[in-house]
């Protein structure tokens, strides 16, 4: 009977720890990218017949007010010069940074634009294995977008 107080306490407290400290048995992945920028993110634009069926079906059957809501959201994100919205999905996929002009756009299409596009984006064929996966990174990204498009640029003079 002492034996099977001692095991319930120890279960006990090896719940509550592991409650406290969550992390402590797993391995840091945070900064391990979901793709590794080259050929690994550049063989996701490839598409076949299939897929391709498969993101017109997802396309055609969106409700229309959504669709109009995400065409003005994009129209707010038409993403100008070298900087277009696959440089958002790469930095989500293999945490390269976009420039803080692409950033510029994402910041003033809005937060809520923002998650819808990339809602839609990983509901694509060529993206949706990683839906689960990116919540974390696409909040990381608009968080340091936002943080980089307040802060005034290290090019900026301030004269007093």
């Amino acid at each position: 009977m002492d034996t099977k107080k001692i095991f319930m306490v120890f279960f006990i407290m090896t719940t509550l720890v592991s409650y406290v400290y969550p992390s402590s048995g797993q391995e840091d992945v945070d900064d391990e990218p979901l793709v590794h920028p080259g050929r690994e993110f550049d063989s996701l634009d490839a598409i076949s017949p299939a897929s391709q069926d498969y993101n017109i079906y997802m396309l055609e059957n969106l409700p229309p007010k959504y669709k109009m809501y995400l065409e003005t959201c994009m129209d707010k994100m038409k993403l100008i010069g070298k900087c277009g919205f696959n440089d958002v999905i790469k930095e989500i996929l293999t945490n390269e940074p976009v420039s803080r002009e692409c950033c510029l756009k994402v910041v003033i299409a809005g937060k809520e634009c923002y998650l819808e596009i990339n809602k839609l984006m990983f509901r694509l064929y060529q993206l949706k294995r990683f839906a689960s996966q990116v919540s974390l990174e696409i909040n990381e990204v608009w968080n340091r977008c936002s943080a980089e498009v307040e802060s005034p640029s290290s090019s900026d003079d301030f004269a007093i």
